[in-house]
């Protein structure tokens, strides 16, 4: 087992359940908690989220969460919604998100070649090398569901091609992000998270 004491913040997602799910197969038995004392201390911490932006950083913010995780300084994964919050702001509900990568999470644009949201698996392009993404390579698959999509920077690590470019990766000093869902992403969803666990603050 691992001895990473890895906190999850009751973001209310969707997907919180399969997160821990995916943790457990991995020996990691993550504690759901929304105290900040208790995200503060743990050694690594991920917000996952599935739904809209607006209603994710009014959550955060009900919970008086918003300087806590700005203040982190361990590992900090955000997972598809809890990504695009890492942002500065979000076109989704013209919101302000928590502002620690910079950038402004926009919706993709549809087509009649290309539907949004963007559902189902499809492949990474590596754009730098990264403890994040180690042993995951160009055309990995992974499982996306999402209609925003945040803009590619210097802190991109992997891009993906829906109608357009997007960030499917990221890391800036301690703030790691997946814009797919590494709970549904089979081998490549587990090396991450079980890359994620191994960093190191």
């Amino acid at each position: 087992m691992s001895t990473a004491d890895v906190v999850l913040i009751d973001s209310g997602g969707a997907n919180i359940g399969s997160v821990r799910y995916a943790l457990e197969r991995l020996g990691v038995h993550a504690q759901l908690s929304a105290a900040p004392e208790r995200i503060k201390a743990a050694t690594h911490v991920i917000l996952p989220g599935v739904g809209a932006a607006a209603r994710g950083m009014q959550r955060l913010r009900e919970l008086d969460l918003v300087e806590t995780i700005r203040g982190l300084r361990q590992p900090l994964l955000g997972i598809c919604l809890g990504m695009q919050l890492l942002y500065e702001s979000s076109e989704e509900g013209d919101v302000e998100c928590l502002g620690l990568l910079p950038g402004r999470v926009r919706k993709l644009v549809a087509s009649s070649a290309v539907r949004v949201p963007h559902m189902g698996w499809n492949t990474l392009t590596v754009e730098r090398d990264s403890p994040l993404l180690e042993g995951i390579g160009d055309d990995a698959y992974a499982y996306f569901v999402h209609g925003y999509a945040a803009p590619i920077g210097t802190a991109t690590l992997a891009t993906c091609v829906h109608g357009q470019s997007f960030c499917a990766a990221v890391q800036r000093d301690n703030i790691n992000g997946a814009q797919f869902h590494p709970e549904r992403s089979a081998a490549v969803g587990h090396r991450l998270l079980a890359n994620f666990i191994g960093i190191r603050a």
